[in-house]
């Protein structure tokens, strides 16, 4: 979000060089700059024993589409807390082993993705109300059900991140993503 007036006293922001940073909304009045923000999420690829990977759909979607565990990170939080309690809000797991894979900039959205490969023994999900499905899929079948891939998509890049971990090759899990339920 770019700021055009100022949170404080209301007044219409100017441009004002801040080093580095180039130009910056800045208020003459409160001598402030105001940096353009955004929000923070996770988005964590949760797998068992059987390399098998958790996919969701959210209660208000309409597409075909699947997705890993996602959320946002609250004011306080850490991205690694968030991923742990989003996993246990949505689908009633508790993870046993977190590893970090990097960040993923979502620009439909304008938020910071932190990804995380995750690992939980198997066990019955328990789905929160904003699910509408969450299920075990084979590791090399997920890519099938997840969004189209545009560049930096986060779900794709914790993907080939968590196949090639696992000694699997990408470009198989992929040939056949025609063929969705």
């Amino acid at each position: 979000m770019r700021y055009h007036y100022c949170p404080l006293c209301g007044n219409r922001l100017t441009v004002k060089p801040a080093g580095d940073d180039g130009d910056v909304p800045y208020c003459t009045s409160c001598d402030r700059y105001w940096f353009e923000i955004f929000n923070s999420c996770v988005i964590v690829l949760v797998y068992n024993d059987d390399d098998e990977v958790i996919l969701e759909k959210q209660a208000y979607q309409t597409s075909p589409y699947r997705s890993f565990v996602a959320g946002y990170i609250q004011p306080g939080e850490t991205a690694e807390a968030c991923a742990v309690r989003e996993v246990k809000e949505e689908v009633g797991i508790d993870l046993q082993d977190l590893e970090y894979v990097g960040t993923f900039w979502f620009a439909p959205r304008e938020q910071l993705m932190h990804g995380y490969i995750a690992y939980a023994p198997k066990q019955e999900l328990v789905l929160s109300k904003e699910l509408a499905e969450g299920i075990w899929v084979p590791g090399t079948e997920a890519g099938k059900y997840l969004y189209p891939d545009p560049p930096a998509e986060a779900a794709h890049g914790i993907y080939r991140h968590f196949l090639k971990k696992r000694g699997l090759d990408p470009d198989e899990a992929y040939k056949d993503k025609d063929k969705r339920n």
